[in-house]
């Protein structure tokens, strides 16, 4: 019996996934599906893949509210991405995927020494993402505009605090 190349490429593809899974540890993805992480460079990569989503789907958010007829279906659906991938972001930052260990990522060693007030920027950027899923809820343009102003103070404070400027 033959197998198709899409069938050998999936097979493949799972073996190598049993494989790392039963190397290292595992963390949620975006999709909330398990992935096998191996160590720091994994969890690092995890993490700028949480917050590149984030990302796109605050950019997603902004670009609806610039036309006339925004999607409150879509704005509703990229303020739970981002809500749901906020809640995620403690879990990524395990102290050896921190610069000071020669780790190629822009996070500062403050995040480390000074766990309550990440713990407390954190808090903030679940209580604006919640902010920001209640106003998509109600379909009113004004109040998702002020709740994408206030999600952006909150990644600009933990930005400015937590994250290696590199402009």
């Amino acid at each position: 019996m033959r197998l198709g190349q899409t069938t050998l490429t999936a097979f493949s593809l799972a073996i190598l996934a049993a494989s790392l899974a039963a190397c290292g540890e595992t963390a949620e993805d975006a999709n909330g599906e398990e992935v096998a992480v191996s160590g720091e460079m994994d969890v690092i990569e995890a993490r700028q893949d949480n917050f590149e989503e984030i990302g796109d789907a605050f950019k997603v958010i902004r670009d609806q509210l610039e036309g006339n007829n925004p999607d409150f279906a879509l704005i509703s659906a990229n303020a739970e991405t981002i809500q749901t991938n906020a809640g995620k972001i403690p879990d990524f930052f395990t102290e050896v995927s921190s610069m000071d260990t020669g780790a190629d990522t822009e996070a500062l060693a403050v995040i480390w020494e000074k766990p309550e007030d990440f713990a407390a920027a954190h808090q903030r950027l679940m209580d604006a993402s919640g902010v920001l899923v209640e106003a998509a809820a109600s379909q009113d343009a004004a109040a998702v505009g002020e709740a994408v102003k206030g999600l952006g103070a909150s990644c600009k404070n933990c930005h400015d605090t937590f994250r290696l400027d590199d402009d």
